[in-house]
């Protein structure tokens, strides 16, 4: 289950809730050094909201073996530090279902679909001024970048949140308020342990 949306829509919070494993793509962002990062136009700032920030290929084929062996090995990252601090193992067992969740997920909604290993893709909207408000109160708690880049960044990702979750869904992803997503992880999952049930 793939679940993507703005920064700030409460995709982190969604995953938590829903009780279903959880592998957080934020992990696999790139490191800060990398000279392959972009810019934002104008700006010496790094555009962390932009795909090529992130490394979809590596993120894929841990999606990938996590479907087919129910463990992997990913990256552990620091946003503070925008660097990779170490890795740790995850292992979601037999259960027939978990969630991948960031703000790039729908980048590869149409691999994970052709690889077999897609139940569902959402994208979480909440409105440009609650996500504002919800990303930068969580960003300064968490320290993860200095006050005037998250203003900056802030103001600029609500005038470009409707344009993001359109690209999102272009992409494959439902756009859903949470409690339609809940409902829908619901049934994927109901339908993920009714399939084990007919096969077993």
């Amino acid at each position: 289950m793939l679940l993507c949306g703005p920064s700030g829509s409460g995709k982190s919070l969604l995953a938590a809730r829903s009780g279903l494993p959880v592998l957080r793509l934020d992990d696999f962002y790139k490191e800060g050094d990398d000279p392959t990062l972009p810019l934002v136009a104008e700006s010496s700032d790094i555009d962390w909201d932009h795909p090529d920030s992130w490394d979809a290929d590596t993120a894929v084929a841990a999606i990938t073996r996590l479907c087919r062996t129910g463990r992997t090995e990913v990256p552990v990252y620091d946003i503070s530090l925008s660097a990779r601090t170490g890795g740790e193992t995850v292992d979601i067992g037999r259960t027939p279902l978990f969630i991948a969740e960031g703000i790039f997920a729908a980048e590869i909604v149409t691999r994970c679909r052709e690889l077999g290993v897609l139940a569902d893709a959402l994208c979480l909207s909440r409105g440009p001024v609650k996500t504002f408000r919800r990303r930068f109160l969580r960003d300064l708690k968490e320290g993860r970048k200095s006050v005037p880049f998250l203003l900056r960044r802030g103001w600029r990702l609500m005038r470009q949140e409707r344009t993001i979750v359109a690209r999102q869904t272009a992409l494959g992803a439902y756009a859903c308020d949470r409690d339609e997503a809940m409902g829908r992880l619901a049934a994927a999952v109901a339908g993920r342990c009714a399939g084990l049930r007919t096969a077993a």
